[in-house]
């Protein structure tokens, strides 16, 4: 088989990496609970989840995250003029690649407490030896990631999306696995407290686990039953191209992709517990975001490649415009409905064991303010592959990073006094005005085609999500007052109650928003169902 003999319709791949996005957020969720369960919002966890912060720079840094974007058009011309030379190309980015994942990994492996206390500045020195442990485990994940990048790029060139859909779920499963079940080998081993292998280190190595089985075995697997062509190679002529096109990405850090890093940082310099409510309140808002944004992105990417390719400009925009107003339409009542019922979302999902009453409260109203800003993160992922679709790397990149080199004295002079709410605040703010500069910049460029219909359908959602919202929120209300004045036999468990006032508000926003969006807005929906019924 082909290379390019691979052929799956835009709207199935959509439909199965938002399955799998659903499930790998929901295995996300399942993890945070055990963690929250287990650890609350307190020093441990804050100190596992500021351990990602150098990884994921290392990350963003060679661009593995969004490593297709910058090699699949390259590839894509060279296969399709001679497969013999494209093998040889992607030779020598796939070795460039594991040559700087692996130094750089392993530099940062040996310098891990000095960079310990350049990303937890406010950590004692205890939790930064702590902390320096957890980032050498985490650490050479990096390299699987990034070498596995390569390999899903090829999946994703052959149209081949079920094991990229596969790897965050073996990803997340690891990482559970390894949390529950290494306290439990390495009981009554006798270790300096820095390097216990109880807490969370099961959790930091189950990440290393999770990215060398998910992230490269089983694309590598896949690729070579594929007709896998790897060799040693470090010169090519396309490699200056890939590197004009990557640099960019590799060297502008944008605010999208350091806003999580920022949290943890600027959240080391709060209370004990800042880190964690604020990964907390963020997992929660980007299920919706990586539904309904990510699969959408992911999976139109290749098209709009092919349709820019063939110089289809007009179908190029209306690919664009369809996927926007799909996103937008479907993020804003499920924001909506999350910000009202943001209180039992948490109760659910988080609250019990360590994680109490008084965490849930406190969380609350970060997820509220994370919730605003939304909408603009999925229009972000699909505009920002139609930059890269277009052969523009260093617009995104250029801006993001004037964006953030602007947003960090916000963070430090002005969020930091004021606590864990301004840090998501000035999170949401920045994220807004960042992607509002990128759709400018693309309107003045290349018309307003990718925008049509898009100011409409967000209006008419929002007019029929408010009413619902303000349905749920009142009922929410009622329930919970209900509740309290011990109207059933017994005072129900608080994640029982959470979970009665979670159900109504949801069929309260349900029963009202369906038929006011089937009256104002019915090409909402209509897609949606349109492709279930396929599947």
């Amino acid at each position: 088989m082909g290379l390019l003999s691979g052929k799956q319709r835009m709207g199935a791949a959509a439909l199965l990496l938002a399955v799998s996005t659903i499930l790998s957020r929901l295995m996300g969720l399942v993890r945070d609970k055990v963690i929250s369960w287990q650890f609350g919002a307190g020093s441990e966890a804050d100190m596992y989840f500021a351990a990602f912060v150098v990884p994921d720079m290392i990350n963003h840094l060679l661009a593995g995250g969004i490593m297709s974007i910058t090699i699949i058009p390259l590839l894509s011309r060279r296969f399709a003029e001679d497969e013999e030379d494209g093998w040889r190309f992607f030779s020598c980015v796939f070795c460039w690649m594991a040559i700087a994942s692996v130094s750089i990994t392993g530099a940062g492996m040996l310098g891990a407490h000095a960079l310990a206390r350049i990303t937890a500045p406010g950590f004692s020195e205890a939790q930064l030896q702590r902390l320096a442990f957890f980032m050498r485990i985490i650490l050479p994940a990096q390299v699987f990631f990034l070498c596995g990048a390569c390999m899903t790029a090829l999946l994703f060139l052959r149209r081949q999306f079920r094991v990229p859909a596969l790897t965050p779920l073996i990803y997340n499963g690891c990482i559970i696995l390894g949390g529950i079940s290494l306290p439990v080998l390495t009981a009554g081993l006798n270790l300096p407290p820095q390097w216990e292998l109880g807490g969370m280190s099961g959790y930091c190595l189950g990440v290393t686990a999770g990215a060398a089985l998910g992230a490269f075995w089983l694309p590598w697997r896949v690729a070579r039953s594929g007709g896998l062509h790897l060799h040693w190679r470090l010169s090519h002529p396309l490699l200056r191209r890939f590197f004009v096109m990557a640099l960019p990405l590799m060297l502008g850090q944008t605010i999208i992709l350091l806003d999580e890093q920022f949290m943890r940082v600027f959240g080391s310099l709060l209370t004990d517990g800042s880190v964690s409510l604020l990964n907390y309140a963020r997992r929660i808002t980007q299920v919706p975001v990586g539904l309904m944004g990510q699969a959408a992105a992911v999976a139109s990417y290749p098209f709009l490649v092919d349709l820019i390719t063939r110089g289809e400009r007009q179908r190029f925009d209306a690919t664009l415009a369809t996927a926007l107003r799909a996103s937008v339409g479907l993020i804003i009542p499920c924001a909506l409905w999350l910000g009202v019922a943001a209180g039992p979302v948490l109760g659910v999902i988080f609250q019990g064991g360590r994680f109490g009453a008084a965490e849930t409260l406190a969380c609350t109203p970060l997820l509220q303010i994370m919730l605003a800003a939304t909408p603009m993160w999925i229009i972000y992922m699909v505009l920002v592959r139609a930059f890269y679709a277009d052969g523009d790397t260093i617009t995104p990149a250029v801006t993001g990073t004037i964006m953030t080199l602007l947003v960090l004295p916000c963070y430090y002079w002005w969020a930091v006094p004021r606590g864990a709410w301004a840090v998501s605040g000035v999170s949401s703010v920045s994220i807004c005005l960042y992607v509002l500069w990128l759709m400018v910049i693309w309107a003045r460029r290349r018309g307003c085609g990718a925008y049509a219909g898009l100011v409409s359908i967000s209006l008419r959602v929002l007019a029929c999500a408010l009413p619902a919202a303000a349905a749920a929120w009142l009922l929410q209300e009622y329930l919970r007052s209900w509740l309290a004045s011990g109207a059933l036999w017994t005072q129900p468990a608080p994640i029982l109650e959470a979970c009665l006032v979670l159900t109504g508000s949801g069929l309260t926003f349900v029963f009202c928003f369906l038929p006011l969006s089937a009256w104002l807005a019915p090409g909402v929906l209509a897609p949606l169902w349109k492709r279930l019924r396929r599947a």
